[in-house]
C-alpha cells in the first residue's frame, strides 16, 4: 500500500508524457496502420516503442541526477548541440501544434455536429481555452486534470478494444487487395508511424522540464522512483497504441475504405465506423474518448513547447533573466497560439500535409537527438554509477542504427 501511495504521489512527468504521446501517433497513425495494413503493424509499433525507449529514459535519468534539463546538458556538450536542438524546436513549433489542433478541431466539430463551423474557427477557440488553462492553471492544474483524463481514456479504450475483439473483424470485400508495405507509399507511412511512435524523440527534453517544474512544489524522488513513474507512463502509451491499431484493424481492414486527410471527414469516419461495428450506443464513448485524447495532447504539447522555447532562449541569452518569469511563460503560450493559428488557417482543413511534415522532421532527427541524449547521460555531469547499464546502452545503439538505416533506405527510394 505505501508503494502505491508513493507511485501516485510521484505521478506527473510520466503521466504528462503519456497524455502528450497518445495523440496523433495513436488516434490517427495507429488507427490507420491497422486499417490499411492489418495486424502486421503491431511489429513496427512495438519496435518503435522498444528501440526509442532509452532516448526518453535518458531525459528522466539526466534531470533527476543533475537537477538540470536535457537542454542544459546540450549546452554543456557544446553550443552546436544547443543550436541544433533550437532549429528542431523552431521547425516543430510550426508543425506539431498545428497538426494536433487541426485533428482536435475536426473531432470537436464531429462530436457537437457543428458542420457549419470552419476548422480554423474551432481551432482558434481551442487555442484560447487551452491558453487560459495553461496560463492560470499552471503545471499543477495540468497534472491533476490529466490524471483524470488519462484514467478515463484508458478505461474507455480498453472497453472499446474488448468489444471490438468480441465482435470480431469485419468481412473483407470481394475485390480487397492488401496494401503493399515496402513501396514508396508504405515506407512513407512507416516513417510517419515510427517517427511519432510513441512520440517524437525531441520530446525527451519535455519530460525533464516537467520534472523540474514538479519538484518546485514537491520533494524530488529518487532516481529509482522517477524511472518507475516514467515507465508507468511509457507502458500506458505502448498499450494504447496497440489498442488503437487493433480497433483500426478489426473495423476497417479489408473494407477498401480510405481514411480521409480532411480533419472533419476523418473524425466522422473514425467515430461512425467504430460505432457501426460495435453499436450505435457506443457513439458517445468513442467520440468523447477520441476528443479527450487529442485535447489532452494539445494541452501538454502546448505547455511543453512554451517551456522548451523559453529554456532555449534563456540558455542562449543568460543575461536576460526575464525569460524565466511567469509573464514570459504566458507570452510564450500566446505566441504559439498566434503562430499555429496562422499555419492552420493557411493549410485549411488538410491535416495530411501538416502531419506528414511534422513526422518527417521527427523521423530524420530521431537518431541524432538519441545520440545527443546518450552523450548527456555518459558525460562528467553524472557520476559513472548513474550512467545507463550495458543493456540499455546496447538498446540505444540498436535504436540509433535502426532509425539511421531506415532513414537512409527512405532517401534511397526517393532518389532512385
Amino acid at each position: 500500500m505505501p508503494n502505491i501511495k508513493k507511485i501516485l504521489k510521484n505521478l506527473g512527468p510520466g503521466l504528462l508524457f503519456a497524455s502528450m504521446a497518445i495523440g496523433t501517433s495513436h488516434l490517427v497513425l495507429s488507427t490507420k496502420a491497422g486499417a490499411q495494413y492489418g495486424w502486421l503493424m503491431v511489429i513496427p509499433i512495438i519496435l518503435a516503442n522498444i528501440l526509442k525507449y532509452p532516448f526518453f529514459e535518458f531525459g528522466v535519468r539526466y534531470t533527476n541526477v543533475t537537477n538540470k534539463t536535457l537542454i542544459e546538458g546540450y549546452l554543456n556538450r557544446g553550443k552546436g548541440y544547443l543550436y541544433f536542438y533550437a532549429i528542431i524546436t523552431f521547425i516543430t513549433t510550426f508543425t506539431i501544434l498545428a497538426a494536433l489542433y487541426t485533428v482536435t478541431a475536426g473531432l470537436f466539430i464531429n462530436l457537437f455536429s457543428i458542420g457549419h463551423s470552419s476548422i480554423a474557427t474551432v481551432a482558434l477557440t481551442l487555442f484560447l481555452i487551452i491558453s487560459v488553462l495553461l496560463i492560470f492553471g499552471k503545471y499543477k492544474f495540468l497534472e491533476i486534470s490529466l490524471k483524470f483524463v488519462v484514467s478515463v481514456l484508458f478505461i474507455a479504450l480498453l472497453a472499446t478494444t474488448v468489444l471490438v475483439l468480441l465482435k470480431g473483424p469485419v468481412d473483407h470485400v470481394a475485390n480487397f487487395k492488401p496494401s503493399p508495405i515496402f513501396n514508396e507509399v508504405g515506407i512513407l507511412f512507416l516513417i510517419g508511424l515510427i517517427g511519432w511512435m510513441p512520440t517524437s524523440v525531441e520530446a525527451s527534453s519535455w519530460i525533464s522540464l516537467w520534472s523540474i517544474e514538479k519538484w518546485k512544489s514537491q520533494e524530488k524522488p529518487s532516481l529509482k522512483d522517477s524511472l518507475q513513474e516514467f515507465n508507468i507512463g511509457y507502458t500506458i502509451t505502448a498499450i494504447l497504441a496497440i489498442f488503437f491499431m487493433v480497433i483500426g484493424w478489426y473495423t476497417l481492414y479489408g473494407t477498401n475504405i480510405q481514411l480521409s486527410n480532411n480533419a472533419v471527414s476523418f473524425a466522422d469516419q473514425v467515430v461512425r465506423l467504430f460505432t457501426e461495428h460495435i453499436g450505435s450506443w457506443a457513439y458517445i464513448l468513442i467520440a468523447v474518448s477520441a476528443f479527450a485524447t487529442m485535447f489532452s495532447t494539445c494541452m501538454t504539447a502546448h505547455d511543453a513547447l512554451a517551456r522548451v522555447s523559453l529554456d532555449i532562449i534563456g540558455l542562449l541569452k543568460p543575461q536576460q533573466k526575464w525569460f524565466t518569469t511567469k509573464a514570459a511563460f504566458a507570452i510564450a503560450v500566446l505566441i504559439l497560439t498566434i503562430i499555429n493559428f496562422i499555419v492552420i488557417a493557411s493549410f485549411s482543413a488538410n491535416m495530411g500535409n501538416l502531419v506528414a511534415l511534422a513526422t518527417f522532421v521527427s523521423f530524420i532527427v530521431a537518431p541524432i537527438v538519441g545520440y545527443m541524449n546518450l552523450k548527456n547521460v555518459t558525460s562528467n555531469d553524472l557520476a559513472p554509477k548513474f550512467w545507463p547499464g550495458k543493456k540499455l546502452k546496447l538498446l540505444t545503439y540498436a535504436g540509433i542504427l535502426f532509425l539511421t538505416c531506415f532513414a537512409l533506405y527512405y532517401f534511397y527510394i526517393i532518389i532512385f
